[in-house]
């Protein structure tokens, strides 16, 4: 059984404060974005933990590994360096649609993401050490298929965009619907997802219903362990076993860890 936890990233009162007391240069606001989640990632990723930038005021991390004292931590490092704060929600629990939902609700309890009174909030569970296991997170790392190939070397670079975004907003939708697993495009034709125990069957299945649904094929290398950082590098693993073997889906811990019935 997995068990993740979620960590929600909001900047406070981030939309009034981009037109106070004017509207803000774009390519400012762009530039403050980009740093600030080059910073969370390599705060998070220094202890093992992946984030996301979903859409840039908000972030989402998987925060295994990292207790009260380390997003503390990371909430002062922010306010120190930036003009903005940034607040934190974290939830837990085997399902990562669940715990996100856990983290966010901490926020929204706590008051409105554009009140201007509502400054670093710190909400939410985390997974203390005795509760931790080996197999807490199950990461896919999904990749398209010849894109180079298919798309970069062939179409602009606008319309291999489309394509690529296609593919990712129904593998998205699709593992979000049907298994509770939340999906990020981290560039090039990579998507990774965070998953509950899911097994060979469920991915082949939202292979295909990408195939299906957007014409965009992809394989995937999946990995679990006790924190992100593991689980990503055994999922990138496995895609290498993909593109060895010509096969769709690899999984790089034994079979019966992921719940694939073996002979």
């Amino acid at each position: 059984m997995t068990n993740s936890q979620l960590t929600l990233i909001q900047i406070d009162n981030y939309g009034p404060w981009t037109v106070t007391p004017d509207p803000r240069r774009e390519m400012d606001l762009q530039t403050l974005q980009s740093r600030l989640f080059a910073d969370l990632a390599q705060f998070v990723g220094s202890r093992d933990g992946y984030v996301f930038f979903t859409r840039f005021d908000n972030m989402v991390a998987i925060t295994n590994g990292l207790d009260r004292d380390d997003h503390e931590l990371l909430q002062e490092s922010i306010g120190n360096r930036y003009p903005v704060s940034i607040s934190l929600g974290t939830g837990v629990d085997p399902s990562p649609i669940e715990a996100l939902e856990r983290a966010t609700a901490g926020l929204q309890q706590a008051g409105s993401a554009q009140d201007g009174e509502r400054r670093e909030v710190l909400a939410g569970d985390y997974l203390t050490t005795d509760r931790r296991t080996p197999s807490d997170v199950q990461i896919a790392h999904f990749d398209v298929n010849d894109a180079t190939g298919k798309y970069t070397d062939r179409l602009n670079e606008f319309d291999s965009f489309i394509r690529i975004e296609q593919g990712y907003a129904t593998l998205m939708r699709h593992l979000r619907e049907e298994h509770g697993a939340l999906s990020f495009f981290v560039g090039g034709d990579n998507i990774i997802s965070v998953c509950p125990a899911m097994d060979e069957d469920d991915y082949h299945g939202a292979i295909s219903q990408v195939e299906a649904d957007a014409g965009v094929e992809l394989k995937v290398g999946v990995g679990k362990a006790e924190n992100p950082h593991i689980a990503g590098m055994d999922a990138k693993h496995a895609l290498e076993d993909c593109r060895h073997y010509g096969t769709a889906v690899e999984l790089s811990a034994p079979k019966e860890d992921v719940g694939v019935a073996t002979d």
